[in-house]
């Protein structure tokens, strides 16, 4: 028999928008999943999370007015955005199926803005919870283009699909439009960076190569470094981290920036300055490289102390002190890195007192693993005593996708779990050591 609910039994503060939805559709007599028989789904794909990256909507996005809700969102962000108007069609196809079949609903899931792995890897995982609570029978498949299409062999592994529909936009064919396209396409700062930011780094290298005095190795080396961060993905994460850096003149830590950029600055006079005399001295280009390394790891180390000083002291005055764990442990490891790096450059030199021996250098590497091992231990703990002492009941969980995983019910405190309720009742735990940030919203690492 189906439970009664009565109205305003809800409590505001742990249920979401869409739980109400459930629960009012219950009042209004409508059974729940459980009581359906397996419904027909209707089924989105957004996979490069456009939804996120330029509405701010989590997916997955579950219910006819929650879709409508988000594609009106994702228009009005982005008017030629596709995606907007594919979710627009499942809406349409769902008001017309709906007359002929009652159990029916329309999901649209969400990857990732890096297409490939990751974002099909976040799709995968919410299909997986999404059939987990709805007992679905087939599905639908809409889709925008061929893009999407490439996850079928996906999403059939796990449902069947009844039928796809290709959603095409209505658009002229002519030459002369190919133009405005590309000029739409040079304002993303995606496909900016790559058509004019690697040249610019190019020609930029070159020509203080020409000022400064440096051979055409040393360039290639930093460009083929830049290869490598861009190469390996490790562009997006420098990106990341540098943004939460922004200076904002309403805060007074914007003051710490200042010494920073100054050590910034100096460590790359010292640098010129050690390569030079390295030269002059007639080293090899190991020792030339373990001269410099030695003359800048110091102001280097000096100036990203000012940084997470300051970061920790706007954390300390915006209280969110769970972040300044991170910022400490960040701090741990520019300091321990640096230690070893001073001592390792001074044992490959040994022009100069103090002399290091293989052994001495061998016992600080043992040292730094040891002093890393209890400062994280002691970091770790602090953490855990943060979250503790939080009130996180009610806040929503956010992984690092930009998908919305559910609202915190509560913490086991002996477990070192935060309890999770999913969009649609599910309870799952998540271990203490997945979560990334705290502040609005709980942010957790799902990889």
């Amino acid at each position: 028999m189906e439970k009664k609910i009565k109205k305003g039994e809800w409590d505001a503060g742990t249920q979401t928008h869409l739980e109400k939805q459930k629960i009012q559709r219950l009042l209004n007599g409508k059974a729940g999943f459980k009581n359906m028989a397996k419904p027909l789904l209707i089924l989105c794909i957004d996979r490069d999370n456009d939804l996120y990256e330029k509405a701010k909507v989590h997916g997955p996005v579950i219910g006819r007015d929650e879709n409508l809700e988000a594609a009106a969102k994702l228009a009005l962000a982005d008017p030629e955005e596709p995606d907007a108007n594919t979710i627009f069609y499942a809406v349409k196809l769902y008001d017309k199926l709906a007359k002929e079949k009652k159990n029916i609903e329309v999901v649209t899931l969400t990857g990732h803005k890096k297409i490939g792995y990751r974002s099909d890897q976040e799709i995968s995982r919410q299909l997986n919870r999404i059939l987990n609570e709805i007992p679905a029978e087939s599905c639908i498949f809409v889709s925008d283009g061929a893009s999407d299409e490439v996850l079928l062999p996906v999403i059939r592994s796990r449902i069947k699909i009844d039928a796809v529909k290709l959603v095409v936009m209505k658009q002229a064919k002519e030459l002369e439009k190919t133009y405005f396209v590309i000029l739409e396409k040079l304002k993303d700062p995606h496909y900016s960076r790559i058509i004019f930011g690697i040249p610019a780094i190019f020609i930029l290298l070159f020509s203080l190569s020409s000022i400064m005095g440096w051979e055409t190795k040393f360039v290639g080396v930093l460009i083929g470094l830049y290869l490598i961060i861009k190469g390996f993905g490790i562009e997006d994460a420098l990106i990341s981290w540098f943004r939460d850096f922004r200076v904002s003149l309403e805060k007074n830590t914007w003051i710490s920036y200042i010494p920073a950029l100054v050590m910034f600055l100096l460590s790359l006079w010292m640098w010129q300055e050690a390569n030079a005399r390295a030269v002059s001295l007639g080293l090899d280009q190991v020792k030339t490289a373990a001269y410099t390394f030695k003359a800048i790891i110091f102001p280097l180390s000096m100036g990203i102390l000012f940084l997470l000083g300051g970061k920790s002291v706007e954390a300390y005055s915006d209280n969110r002190k769970f972040a300044i764990t991170g910022h400490a442990r960040t701090l741990v490891a520019v300091l321990l890195t640096a230690l070893i790096l001073s001592v390792g450059s001074q044992w490959v030199l040994n022009i100069e007192p103090p002399y290091v021996g293989f052994g001495e250098f061998l016992f600080v590497m043992a040292y730094v693993v040891v002093l890393g091992y209890l400062a994280s231990t002691a970091i770790e703990m602090i953490r855990r005593e943060s979250i503790m002492g939080m009130k996180l009941e009610g806040k929503e969980v956010i992984s690092d996708s930009g998908s919305f995983l559910g609202k915190i019910l509560g913490v086991d405190r002996k477990k070192e779990n935060v309890v999770i309720q999913s969009y649609l009742g599910r309870k799952f735990t998540l271990p203490f050591r997945h979560i990334a940030s705290i502040g609005e919203n709980v942010l957790v690492r799902t990889g």
